[in-house]
């Protein structure tokens, strides 16, 4: 018998508008019962635009896998109805100002006190607390305080706005994250939450961190050679014209720089081994550049990915959205259904971010329609005897078996990790993963700093047999696997999923990749640059602006780490629901994520409304929005305000007067400007850079960030102090992250009951490795 999907005994109580029904959507992929109830009339978020043939696209895609009800708050059997469906359910979400709950008289605080064992959220623009708690946003107004916009565009001249949408739908999936660890939470402990959500803090978490991850190519630079905020080098990942379009590169690793130098022909200047190094490559790009230019300019995009990927180096094309959604590769994997988003409206949509078990768990049946009257739970609700405290880390009692690498996989470790799951790091000494490149007068980075706090670090050599025969044995003590390989790299190491349930029925298996495990381009080198240009975002991410003088092409993101944060976070929720399967179930799963598919999802309303344009404009009402990037007062600094309807016409009229709104901010700082234009109910936001961020009164104010102390570091690194301000959850610890092997001796001798003798040898014959002149069995070098 097929296993029941992950949440399938789990109650959602949906009060939600525009900006809060991605977050229950989530819930309903992954088979949870969401109920959605809305006022007489209809939620005002099924007028939102744009609209397909008068249906609005963003609540159509929004609202799928859910059942609904219209409650009327004036009716007192409506009213009754209401509280008894908040009484049997196991998460209730609302969001807006001030939400649904207040037309029933009451609020996700009072129903989380009323109901002891109910999870609710509220979800808000910048939180129900602090000094910007009535502050507006936008996608746009997001990404200029999130700091996002400060590191897109050209190094001079106007920033450039990110494609609207992703940073909505990454506040959705950490809101999705946070609501599920308090569900989890719980289940061990029997009492709920309430989770006073704001999607100014997920998106400066989530989307690009200052004060997070970074990419390889960031990682090993010096602190003092960052960027101040607004770019500087755009060639990271560079891009090439070539005869019909442009083509993008990826070269990390040694071996992939060999293949491209190889490529090039061997020319004689690029020969000395320094040239194995990022940093070096980077300062001769220039005489570099035109090499490439020149051998890439007469060949076909199609010819240069089948050159590239032979040579093993990382390159794709930069497709528009319309060819990606058109390849032959979405089509083969199932990401996209053909549906009706309403009665006789057709449309080809995204299914969603997972594949479980092999199958897509996503998009099932369109949004409810008003007529519906789903009044009663259908789930039998999970109620398993409490056996934590109230107060402790959710995820205690967890093993986690981290084979994740760079960004991605480090952000899936350090989630599980700071709620208190035992994360062990496997690294080899042969294959170190690229976050461990560093600075010359450093012994870890930042970067591998920040994604590995609270991980145990284990060396261990897996492709030797003794090492996979360590490897068996930890897979038997543990609860998850979490990779991010090329597909088709842990069945060669002899670890496929099969074998993984042989040695452990009930784990857990959280796998992403650059284009999933199936389908033509699942067995292509991918990274984020690579997956941003393959479907379509590259395209998108560009000014109406021409570009600079000597410019290679107007395509602006380059320095974002999109999409690999939000990835680690999607990850992260289904190898949690994985694990709140096993509790109901006692089964494991397989989980996968296909970054290329987490794009097409983020953006989902864009490219379903591009598609439909394409077959015939008429059929599309756009969004009205305008949002407008304005020099303001100083060097270099914005403002983004964005006019959504009349009415913001005329508050910003009532504001500024008879100036042009342009003339009026340049006299003013960002900030003077935005507050007043908020002050007026206009949605408005200065373009922060990543230390403007630190200080943020709204952001100190909800204790976002936390200072973490490393020995290796001379100051504290400013670090995320957790997903969401919890009433029982406390913030995460700060242990710090692991130099290679730290742990070794502790893992074996405590997971594995292994002898100091037995680990001796494994370091002598080269299976493990530890830290020289690490002989203690238990505690940690750090």
């Amino acid at each position: 018998m097929a296993a029941e999907p992950l949440l399938a005994a789990v109650r959602v109580l949906d009060l939600c508008d525009e900006t809060g029904d991605g977050v229950t959507r989530l819930l309903a992929d992954l088979g949870a019962d969401v109920i959605k109830i809305e006022p007489p009339g209809g939620s005002p978020a099924r007028h939102a635009r744009p609209t397909l043939d008068g249906v609005s696209v963003p609540f159509a895609l929004h609202n799928a896998n859910k059942r609904g009800t219209v409650l009327d708050p004036a009716d007192d059997g409506d009213r009754d109805l209401f509280f008894e469906l908040a009484a049997g359910a196991d998460i209730l979400v609302d969001s807006g100002t001030p939400g649904l709950a207040a037309s029933f008289g009451t609020s996700c605080a009072e129903l989380a006190d009323r109901f002891g064992g109910l999870v609710t959220m509220s979800v808000t623009d910048f939180g129900t607390q602090g000094p910007h708690a009535s502050w507006r946003a936008t996608d746009a107004v997001l990404y200029a305080m999130s700091s996002a916009l400060s590191r897109s565009g050209p190094t001079s001249g106007a920033p450039v706005l990110p494609p609207d949408g992703i940073a909505s739908a990454t506040a959705a999936v950490q809101a999705a994250w946070a609501i599920l660890v308090a569900y989890f939470n719980r289940l061990r402990c029997g009492t709920g939450d309430y989770i006073d959500f704001s999607r100014f803090d997920a998106v400066v978490l989530t989307l690009d961190p200052p004060f997070g991850t970074q990419g390889q190519a960031a990682t090993a630079r010096n602190a003092a050679e960052r960027w101040r905020g607004r770019p500087r080098n755009q060639d990271s990942y560079p891009i090439f014209a070539c005869r019909d379009g442009y083509v993008r590169l990826c070269v990390l690793a040694p071996r992939q720089w060999h293949g491209m130098r190889a490529w090039l022909g061997e020319p004689e200047q690029f020969q000395d081994p320094r040239f194995d190094s990022i940093a070096a490559r980077t300062r001769a790009f220039s005489e570099l550049s035109q090499l490439m230019a020149a051998l890439f300019a007469d060949r076909t995009m199609k010819q240069l990915v089948a050159e590239g990927q032979a040579h093993g180096v990382p390159i794709a094309a930069v497709l528009t959205p319309s060819q990606a959604l058109g390849s032959e590769h979405l089509a083969e994997v199932g990401a996209l259904a053909d549906t009706d988003l309403a009665p006789g409206v057709a449309a080809r949509v995204p299914v969603g971010y997972w594949v479980v078990d092999g199958a897509h768990a996503g998009y099932r049946t369109p949004a409810p329609a008003l007529d519906f009257t789903d009044k009663r739970w259908q789930s039998a609700q999970f109620t398993p005897g409490a056996t934590g405290s109230v107060g402790a880390r959710p995820l205690e009692g967890i093993r986690v078996l981290d084979l994740g690498v760079i960004v991605a996989g480090g952000e899936l470790s350090r989630l599980f990790a700071d709620l208190g799951a035992e994360v062990i790091k496997v690294e080899s000494s042969s294959y170190p993963d690229g976050l461990r490149q560093k600075g010359p007068d450093q012994q870890i980075s930042e970067s591998f700093a920040r994604a590995h706090r609270n991980n145990l670090g284990l060396g261990l050599e897996l492709r030797s047999p003794a090492g996979a025969e360590v490897f068996s044995r930890l897979v038997s003590a543990s609860d998850a696997v979490f990779a991010n390989f090329k597909p088709g790299t842990l069945p060669a190491l002899g670890f496929s999923y099969e074998r993984l349930q042989e040695l452990n029925p009930g784990l857990v298996l959280a796998e992403s990749s650059a284009f999933g495990d199936t389908g033509p381009w699942s067995k292509r080198m991918g990274y984020g640059p690579l997956v941003r240009a393959t479907i379509g975002v590259t395209r998108l991410w560009t000014s109406q602006e021409p570009p600079p003088p000597g410019a290679r092409h107007a395509f602006y993101d380059a320095t974002t780490i999109f999409p690999d944060h939000v990835v680690g976070r999607i990850s992260a929720i289904g190898a949690l629901a994985g694990l709140i399967r096993r509790e109901r179930d006692g089964v494991g799963a397989r989980l996968h994520v296909s970054q290329a598919e987490a794009v097409i999802n983020q953006l989902d309303t864009l490219y379903v409304t591009l598609a439909a344009a394409a077959t015939g404009a008429e059929r599309v009402e756009p969004d009205p929005t305008e949002s407008l990037v304005l020099p303001c007062a100083g060097d270099d600094e914005w403002c983004v305000v964005s006019i959504r309807s009349a009415a913001d016409q005329e508050a910003i009229a009532s504001v500024i007067g008879r100036s042009e709104l342009a003339a009026w901010l340049a006299e003013r700082s960002p900030l003077a400007a935005a507050e007043a234009l908020q002050a007026a109910g206009v949605a408005a936001g200065p373009m922060y850079r990543a230390t403007d961020l630190h200080d943020d009164p709204q952001l100190r104010s909800r204790n976002v960030f936390a200072d973490m102390a490393h020995p290796l570091f001379d100051a504290p690194l400013p670090t995320e102090s957790g997903p969401a301000p919890y009433r029982h959850i406390p913030p995460a610890p700060q242990r710090p992250a692991p130099l290679p092997g730290a742990d070794t001796r502790r893992v074996c001798a405590d997971v594995l009951g292994m002898t100091g003798d037995d680990i001796d040898k494994l370091i002598a014959d080269g299976v493990l490795f530890a830290p020289a002149g690490d002989t203690e069995t238990t505690g940690v070098t750090r």
